[in-house]
């Protein structure tokens, strides 16, 4: 059995400092690196997903609602929507980036990054930011298949929107799924809901 390692959305804007931040978002970015130099060889494949954010209609507001509206985030190319400096992506093997032209929470959601272009989101000389939607571009669950991926442990930022979305989904996918929560940062004060939503649908939860 294949087991892959899925990082989502630990992004600039996302901690500490960028435009819709999530308090402990820095620490968790280094607290998965530090969880990466011990454990990267329990599994098989490593990724990570992106908000990556051309046009997404009424996801980006002036007036947030902050449950379907945000102000704006993880701009497709700019520096909120880099990975995290503290995030070590040296065991990471593929990036998916979701959200182009609509709202999307589930890493689910995410393409297959151009092998062209760096991790962090930055740009190789002369290129640019896809603005287009790749309808060929191959999707996580059909890249995790194509690796006999069966087991997925999920760690990163939000704990109850981007993180349980994209462990629900793992879920319906068929998958084997533990969310780790030390390696999560939340949105809400109390994330007891969210914990009993993820077992109550199949997902095992682990402190580390």
């Amino acid at each position: 059995m294949s087991r892959a390692l899925i990082i989502v959305d630990v992004q600039n804007d996302f901690c500490e400092g960028g435009s819709l931040p999530v308090e402990g978002g820095a620490a968790t970015a280094a607290a998965i690196s530090e969880y990466l130099d011990t454990h990267y060889q329990q599994f098989d494949h490593i990724v990570a997903t992106q908000d990556w954010h051309v046009e997404p209609g009424s996801h980006f507001s002036d007036t947030p609602d902050w449950v379907d509206s945000w102000p704006p985030h993880c701009r497709a190319g700019s520096k909120g929507a880099e990975l995290h400096p503290d995030l070590d992506v040296e065991y990471i093997q593929a990036y998916f980036r979701k959200g182009q032209f609509t709202a999307a929470y589930s890493g689910f959601e995410g393409v297959l990054a151009p092998e062209d272009e760096v991790p962090t989101g930055e740009l190789t000389p002369g290129g640019a930011p896809a603005l287009e939607a790749d309808e060929d571009a191959l999707g996580l669950d059909d890249w995790l298949q194509s690796h006999g991926v069966e087991d997925v442990v999920v760690v990163g930022i939000a704990t109850d929107y981007c993180v349980k979305a994209t462990a629900l989904d793992a879920v319906q996918a068929g998958y084997a799924v533990t969310v780790i929560g030390d390696l999560t940062a939340g949105i809400a004060d109390d994330l007891a809901d969210t914990y009993a939503e993820l077992e109550e649908n199949g997902v095992e939860l682990s402190q580390g």
